[in-house]
């Protein structure tokens, strides 16, 4: 196995045993303050900002691993390209995640939630 699929495999092993914490934290209050008796709305906001959290982790690791490539890349085309179009990629994540962070809390002033 190659150390990136390695790095991957860690960073995602890593993510995945961090989620049942984040979700006990949204139902017994952690994000909102609310106890468990929290509406479905809070606890729907307490998902999304959790998912905001996870989202920026894995961009800044994103562009750090863009960032290692192009660093040891040592003037080879293939893995400056490769460097370029992992930073692109990660541009365009960032991108989609805030249009996507901003629709829901455009339908969410629209519904007057």
């Amino acid at each position: 196995m190659s150390k990136t699929k390695k790095i991957s495999l860690y960073f995602v092993a890593g993510i995945l045993s961090a989620l049942p914490a984040t979700s006990l934290a949204i139902v017994y209050g952690g994000f909102d303050g609310g106890g468990a008796g929290s509406s479905i709305s809070s606890i729907g906001l307490g998902i999304a900002n959790a998912a905001w959290i996870v989202f920026t982790i894995i961009a800044v690791v994103a562009f750090v691993i863009a960032g290692i490539i192009f660093l040891t890349a040592f003037g080879e085309t293939d893995k400056i390209s490769k460097a370029k179009s992992a930073f692109i990629w990660g541009v365009v994540g960032v991108i989609v995640a805030i249009l996507a962070f901003g629709i829901t809390n455009l339908i969410k002033t629209a519904i007057g939630a």
